[in-house]
């Protein structure tokens, strides 16, 4: 009776401990389960693919966009008393001779000049956009929103993909350019910028100026593909409001059209 007890008793422990060592197993399966993975990088994550040659589409303000207007020309800018005052006095000679040829390809302007755009990552975490307009150079930074640097045309662009929203919070009805076909948009916020033009005619923006851009791949039924990039600038100095305006870029084949051309005050 005593054996068979004991018997009893080993059996008994062997299968609680056959039920114990699955169970801490398990725990240790559903913590890792449930353990976050980080996110992947910027690269490798991107909703959307933007890298590319680009050549934009001068479809609105051609007159703006495509030649310099005339001194005192900020039509369609809301421009406060001491912006007009600023563009009022515009000097192309007094810019060239200061070296400030560059005033007009700054960020928050040259997206609407004519230009073709190469797009390239520079590494995982930065997108680089080469503008053979005035031979600029942006870069989107992901994951580093702290400016770095002296100010500059182009400024610190501080970027991130935004997964969450319809076609319909960018675009409030069907657009010209066929339905938006993607997973997310580009957001690119630019800041620490140097005090620059929204204009190549001296419409002026200052170095507290801020800009944030949307770009939107557009995919047509022919495989035609768009880069629509919508901009808002804001400046407490020169502006009343937000500027706000849409450009449009369409996907070329290769960059054998790209003509690099140095900034030009005029």
């Amino acid at each position: 009776m005593i054996t068979r007890t004991k018997t009893l008793g080993v059996m008994l422990s062997a299968a609680l401990a056959a039920c114990v060592v699955p169970s801490h197993h398990t725990q240790a399966q559903a913590q890792r389960a449930t353990t976050p993975r980080p996110p992947p990088a910027p690269r490798a994550g991107a909703p959307i693919d933007i890298v590319g040659n680009w050549v934009s589409l001068i479809t609105d303000d051609w007159v703006y966009r495509m030649i310099t207007p005339a001194k005192g020309d900020y039509s369609y800018i809301p421009l406060n008393a001491e912006g007009k005052r600023a563009a009022d006095g515009w000097d192309p000679a007094r810019d060239q001779a200061a070296g400030e040829e560059c005033k007009g390809y700054s960020a928050p302007s040259i997206m609407r000049l004519p230009s073709r755009l190469q797009i390239s990552w520079q590494d995982d975490n930065t997108l680089k956009l080469d503008i053979d307009t005035g031979m600029q150079t942006r870069l989107f930074h992901f994951n580093q929103r702290d400016a770095q640097g002296a100010r500059s045309w182009q400024g610190w662009s501080n970027a991130s993909w935004q997964f969450s929203g319809t076609t319909e919070q960018f675009y409030p009805g069907p657009t010209s350019l066929g339905q938006i076909k993607r997973a997310g948009v580009l957001r690119v916020d630019t800041s620490n910028l140097r005090a620059g033009y929204l204009r190549k005619n001296g419409v002026p923006f200052s170095e507290n100026a801020f800009m944030t851009e949307y770009y939107n791949l557009v995919v047509e039924d022919d495989g035609n593909q768009y880069l629509v990039v919508q901009l808002f600038v804001a400046d407490p100095k020169y502006l009343t409001g937000h500027w706000v305006r849409t450009v449009q870029f369409k996907r070329e084949r290769d960059a054998s059209k790209r003509n690099p051309t140095p900034c030009s005050a005029n």
